[in-house]
């Protein structure tokens, strides 16, 4: 059975940073894609940051600098390191694992940025 499972989220003050971490179980990890996405109230769930199974990475325009994505195969996770948190970036956030047409969702993790 495939599991992802979300932590590290949490409420910070703007500026402040977070590490989120995504655990997989049931799954060859280093074979797949990671991705971390975000829902915010009201809005669509948009693509964060993505690293491939050979570690290239790309990130959305707004969190370019910020944030970084990586990945640990031997321990089958996956993070996003977030720094200079701001306001807008209050959402669920959401990892992905992908294997050519296969996706699997972790259940996600609330970050609130709010002084």
């Amino acid at each position: 059975q495939v599991q992802l499972v979300e932590s590290g989220g949490g409420l910070v003050q703007p500026g402040g940073s977070l590490r989120l971490s995504c655990a997989a179980a049931g799954i060859t990890f280093s074979r797949y894609a990671m991705s971390w996405y975000r829902q915010a109230p009201g809005k669509e769930r948009v693509l964060v940051a993505k690293i491939t199974s050979a570690g290239a990475t790309n990130y959305a325009d707004s969190v370019k600098g910020r944030f970084t994505i990586s990945r640990d195969n031997a321990k089958s996770t996956a993070y996003l390191q977030m720094n200079s948190l701001k306001p807008e970036d209050t959402a669920i956030y959401y990892c992905k694992a992908n294997l050519l047409w296969t996706d699997y969702w972790g259940q996600g993790t609330q970050v609130t940025v709010s002084s």
